[in-house]
């Protein structure tokens, strides 16, 4: 498999373009279907690279100007405690973060409740909630677009 079909086997998985959020010339962050805890999400390079040392000074700068969002986007949206940013890379040989917002206590969104049942330790990744709910990943996209800074916004207000 060439790396154009692994790049797009990679982002059809986790519908990256159907549940995009934000993205610059660099990254993309989307929405995880599967949700672990409220809000979680893909961060991933826009082209094919296997290996982290791979990627370039201007996508690392462009790294740190979408993770400003997307931490403004998650705090005004559903107020986390913190976030882990996990690159794997066991299955998906694709340089990419699961995004995972964690939370003390229980958060309401969409009439569910959700708990971050790994906190304060490591995050439960093999429990996917309300997976029944098919509609979710396109409802947190929705919100969280609306929680995304103004264009142009200086650091200091994202």
């Amino acid at each position: 498999m060439d790396e154009l079909q692994m790049l797009a086997g990679f982002r059809s998985k986790f519908r990256v373009d159907e549940l995009l959020v934000a993205h610059n010339e660099a990254w993309s962050w989307s929405v995880r279907p599967g949700q672990v805890t409220l809000g979680a999400g893909i961060l991933s390079l826009n082209r094919h690279a296997a290996r982290f040392a791979e990627v370039t000074a201007a996508e690392m700068a462009a790294l740190a100007e979408i993770v400003g969002s997307l931490e403004h986007a998650l705090r005004s949206a559903f107020d986390y405690q913190a976030i882990n940013y996990l690159m794997l890379m066991m299955v998906d040989h694709q340089v990419h973060f699961h995004v995972i917002p964690r939370y003390e206590g229980r958060r309401s969104f969409a009439g569910v409740e959700w708990v971050d049942r790994g906190w304060p330790a490591f995050p439960v990744l093999a429990e996917v909630q309300h997976a029944d709910r098919s509609e979710l990943p396109d409802l947190l996209r929705q919100h969280l677009l609306a929680a995304l800074p103004p264009a142009g916004a200086p650091p200091a207000d994202r």
